[in-house]
């Protein structure tokens, strides 16, 4: 699998896109804020604060939340530097995605922004902010030697860089067969192959952000982690993906999926433990981290938003639909290349009941790690 030609959110702005099914992912930037906020501001009181601040946004997707981080960046240090009598910087801004991320969307919305800018902040404000887009893998380099001074990534990092290897056994027999991740009925090889996968892919981030941010720049990094249990997603008796898994097995049973086909397919998937993130981070070495903390957000975050804009009834039918929809958006163009378009329908429809049915005994909820670091020098 070519993660780097199939990985991307759904594009426009229709039913199954990203931008009108992204409200989880909001929910979880308004909950990393304060962090974010504190590192702005650190950042704007230091002593060899830049003229021009050039800060990246990895993984920065498309629709309303793009351009909202970008906003609440330049906000936060246009107050600091209000607040203690310094001339605000001017702003570079690089939103970073895979090739196959739907930019034209996010340009499309620049006029507004800038608009919006002019309108609340002043004209000045408007001429002082340039953004520009930077297609490509962050598991490499993709910005000058010492030329950032703000990095962010939320919701990006758990992505990994390919499928592993080593899920294949000698006799060609699928180790993870009946699974599309780590599961309760993963043996061990499984486990390791994502886990070993996600060391050397997070380091290869690290030391690339390194060389690319100036001494004494500010990283915020926002990832879905996991407890460290089986299924490397939290302590619950199922994990989405499991959930999502068993429908496609159900499907197979009825004859729509080819078993084959599910026994070979494997998410560029995981979700680190708080040890195995800080010990990448150790070992790498060139960060300070100042603050690392947890928190969770339920499946369904934000579902009463989402259910006011789009008109949808309250209750049962609404949360099961919600969540399949945030996981469609995310997944489908892997899942279309690997399974055929034609089965995308029945497969969320089929799905959404199976959430309706898990959350009405369970707790579904996300783990989430937040990293707030800088870089040494």
């Amino acid at each position: 699998m070519e993660v780097n030609q199939i990985l991307y959110m759904n594009g426009g702005d229709g039913e199954t896109s990203y931008a009108n099914n992204s409200l989880i992912q909001k929910g979880v930037m308004l909950k990393a804020k304060p962090i974010l906020e504190e590192s702005i501001v650190r950042l704007s009181l230091s002593s060899n604060f830049p003229e021009c601040v050039k800060l990246a946004d990895f993984g920065c997707s498309s629709g309303p939340n793009t351009l909202l981080l970008a906003w609440e960046i330049m906000d936060i240090i246009h107050a600091t530097c209000q607040r203690v009598n310094r001339k605000a910087p001017m702003f570079q801004v690089f939103l970073n995605d895979l090739p196959g991320n739907d930019f034209n969307t996010i340009f499309r919305t620049l006029p507004s922004f800038y608009e919006k800018l002019k309108k609340e902040k002043g004209s000045e404000f408007e001429r002082a902010c340039f953004i520009a887009g930077m297609p490509g893998t962050f598991y490499g380099r993709l910005f000058p030697d010492c030329f950032l001074h703000f990095v962010h990534s939320s919701y990006s990092l758990h992505w990994r860089s390919q499928v592993p290897e080593g899920l294949v056994g000698e006799s060609g027999v699928p180790l993870n067969k009946g699974n599309i991740h780590i599961a309760k009925t993963s043996p061990h090889n499984v486990l390791k192959a994502y886990s070993d996968l996600f060391e050397k892919d997070f380091t290869l981030f690290l030391r690339s952000r390194s060389q690319e941010m100036v001494p004494g720049g500010h990283m915020v990094l926002v990832v879905m982690g996991s407890t460290g249990k089986a299924d490397s997603s939290s302590n619950q008796s199922c994990s989405i993906w499991e959930l999502l898994g068993i429908t496609l097995n159900d499907m197979v049973l009825e004859g729509k999926v080819d078993e084959a086909k599910l026994d070979s397919f494997n998410l560029p998937y995981y979700a680190p433990t708080i040890e195995e993130a800080k010990a990448v981070i150790q070992t790498e070495g060139t960060f300070n981290i100042h603050r690392f903390e947890t928190f969770e957000v339920d499946w369904d975050c934000n579902i009463d938003d989402d259910m006011s804009n789009k008109g949808y009834s309250f209750g049962k039918p609404g949360r099961g639909k919600y969540v399949a929809m945030s996981i469609r958006v995310v997944t489908e163009s892997m899942l279309v290349g690997h399974f055929g378009k034609e089965i995308m329908d029945d497969l969320f429809e089929r799905f959404s009941s199976k959430i309706e049915e898990y959350l009405e005994v369970e707790e579904g909820k996300h783990m989430n790690l937040i990293i707030s670091m800088t870089k040494n020098g």
